[in-house]
């Protein structure tokens, strides 16, 4: 009689290292012994000197944080997620555990006992060496200067810049503080006792801005105010504020981003709780190798399209490597999404220095993927340009102005592998660059009037962010957008009813639906079939909750599950399931050189096309609720 639980271990764990070098019966062998465990929130699996289980562990689902004592505190050394193998001391060593690991969230454990397993240890030279591999990186040898341990399977070395979104990064947690009504030459004076570059400023024990060396060069040394001025008139505020857990990749985007040189450290990483400590440049020196913000700076000096295009070379094989390494795909986005921003800006810099100064205020808004920053591979390039509202006489020229630069800016994107909109969504065309005000009647005749020009009214024009020029332009835009979009019901039914139109990822017996002509015959379209509907989905769902700022489709789903707690479960598992199959396009993509929107399913493993046919299943509860929501009866 078959065992589907021991079926199912198997199916897990063969499209993962070492266990795909057994064979199925081997591997099926294995999961009958093996037990399943499920770890709370907060406890450990194991801890340091506990005494050596019979088993090892896989991660099946959730996340263990693996951790050190280091000077009476515990220093985080990893994340150990889906797929990753842990505690194989007992394999190798006779001595107890020298680290703790502990659930960061509910996770579901494989513990796969030794005797089992060892016969097979024994029997194939791969799987040995790759045990023997994994345990040598989790040796704390003082002399092994090959790099620092990160986690039983993964370990630090200056060229592998991916790791480094898990590196941890120490902090100053003990800050200086002052009150806005403090004088400034006693700050100094603080700061100057304690060798200290900053002075964080609060009232009601939040930080509200931040005095640094920099502060007292550029406003107290040249004069600007006097030495006894208050805090408040020279602070920088407000305060960049970031979690305890940010890594080291993640600050040097946040203070490249944001122009600072100081991060605050809070509790729950906003201003409106208590401040932990603050991270400075200096922090940051050993991160200054091969890595993503390094990346950003060769980019802002680069002078021509060609050195884009291979700085994005650079960045594909970050992607690629990362991805290898089985680092979170939300996390990749994060950065691979500054990267692309940073190229995007570059290139209308350069436009810029070749056809003159602007002669009015602008933005340039990336749109699409490229807004929801969910751009991994190199796919078309979507954008719309906003100029201030200028006197009529003038707007001729300024318009053509704006097209020139967004042509240029087509061009050298061309070069680095962004192909223009097959849709004609560029800024170069001359509908979508417009004044504010042509803007904003644009989008009220959308609200007022959709359906009747279904060409124009794209959701890719509700995914946008500012890759250039001036903030408030886009404040602005995003004012009048959600002003007006309020209590349209007719228009949420429009887009209600699109986000339903799109083709349908499986057929009635649970099949997929691929292709069934032209040049992607028996292909999956992975693109309109299963991502673009959750997208459109959670578009529509955050606009209909008037939440602003929020375009990542992941993102949107986990404020989706906090709006509405009843479907919390729905949108949660949406998000997972948008991460996955991002992962899959991403990595046939990577494979073929293409955009991945169409894969062989056929060259999927049967484990993998279930979890593809897993990741569909949200659809259909996401459908419902849209079903439910909005009266989609005007467009029936």
């Amino acid at each position: 009689m078959k065992n589907s639980i021991a079926e199912n271990i198997a199916n897990f764990l063969v499209e993962y290292s070492p266990f795909s070098q057994l064979t199925y019966d081997e591997l099926t062998q294995v999961a009958m012994d093996i037990r399943v465990l499920n770890v709370e929130k907060r406890k450990s699996l194991f801890q340091i000197n506990d005494v050596l289980h019979d088993c090892f562990y896989v991660v099946a689902s959730g996340v263990i944080n693996l951790s050190v004592i280091s000077d009476a505190e515990e220093t985080l050394l990893n994340k150990c997620i889906t797929g990753d193998i842990l505690g194989l001391r007992p394999f190798f060593a006779k001595n107890n555990y020298m680290m703790t690991a502990k659930a960061r969230e509910e996770s579901i454990v494989y513990a796969i006992p030794i005797a089992t397993f060892r016969p097979f240890v024994a029997n194939n030279a791969e799987v040995l060496d790759y045990l023997l591999q994994s345990f040598a990186s989790t040796s704390q040898n003082p002399n092994d200067k090959k790099g620092k341990l990160l986690n039983d399977t993964v370990q630090y070395k200056e060229n592998q810049s991916e790791i480094q979104f898990f590196q941890a990064l120490d902090y100053n947690k003990k800050p200086l503080f002052a009150t806005t009504t403090d004088i400034v030459q006693n700050i100094a004076q603080l700061m100057t006792n304690n060798l200290y570059g900053c002075v964080v400023i609060q009232e009601n024990n939040l930080p509200v801005g931040i005095i640094t060396d920099t502060d007292l060069r550029t406003k107290i040394a040249t004069g600007r105010f006097y030495i006894t001025t208050l805090a408040h008139n020279i602070m920088s505020s407000p305060v960049i504020t970031v979690s305890e857990n940010i890594s080291l990749a993640e600050a040097q985007l946040f203070m490249l981003q944001h122009n600072v040189t100081h991060l605050c450290v809070t509790i729950d990483g906003s201003d409106n709780t208590a401040v932990k400590g603050i991270i400075s440049q200096q922090d940051l020196i050993a991160a200054q190798s091969n890595n993503p913000g390094v990346l950003i700076k060769e980019i802002k000096r680069v002078l021509n399209a060609e050195g884009l295009k291979n700085l994005r070379e650079m960045l594909s094989e970050f992607i690629r490597t990362s991805i290898d390494k089985k680092i979170p795909i939300s996390n990749i986005n994060t950065i691979a999404g500054e990267v692309n921003l940073a190229i995007i800006k570059r290139a209308i810099d350069l436009a810029i220095l070749d056809l003159g100064s602007p002669p009015s205020r602008f933005a340039w808004l990336s749109i699409g993927s490229q807004g929801r920053k969910e751009q991994l591979l190199l796919t078309d390039q979507d954008s719309i340009l906003v100029f201030e509202d200028i006197a009529t006489d003038k707007y001729r020229n300024v318009k053509e102005y704006y097209l020139k630069v967004a042509k240029r800016v087509d061009a050298i994107l061309e070069v680095v592998g962004y192909s223009a909109c097959s849709n004609g969504h560029v800024a170069s065309n001359i509908i979508w660059c417009k004044s504010l005000s042509e803007w904003k009647k644009q989008y009220d005749n959308w609200f007022n009037a959709p359906g009747e020009k279904t060409n124009e009214v794209q959701g890719v024009f509700f995914d946008y962010e500012l890759a250039y020029g001036d903030i408030e332009l886009e404040e602005a835009l995003t004012e009048s957008i959600f002003n007006g979009i309020r209590n349209k019901k007719k228009f949420f039914a429009y887009l209600g009813n699109e986000t339903l139109k799109k083709p349908s990822p499986l057929s009635f017996f649970k099949q997929f639906n691929l292709e069934e002509e032209g040049i992607y015959k028996d292909l999956f379209d992975i693109k309109s079939r299963a991502l673009t509907p959750l997208i459109d989905a959670a578009r529509l769902l955050v606009l209909s909750h008037d939440i602003k700022g929020v375009n990542n489709t992941f993102l949107r789903f986990k404020q989706l599950a906090i709006k509405e707690p009843k479907y919390s479960e729905v949108y949660l598992n949406a998000a997972e399931a948008f991460q996955t199959l991002s992962k899959f396009r991403t990595l046939e993509g990577l494979k073929n050189g293409s955009n991945g929107q169409f894969i062989n399913i056929e060259e999927l493993s049967k484990s993998q096309k279930e979890k593809l046919k897993n990741c569909l299943l949200p659809m259909k509860e996401i459908e419902e609720i849209i079903k439910n929501k909005f009266q989609l009866t005007y467009f029936s």
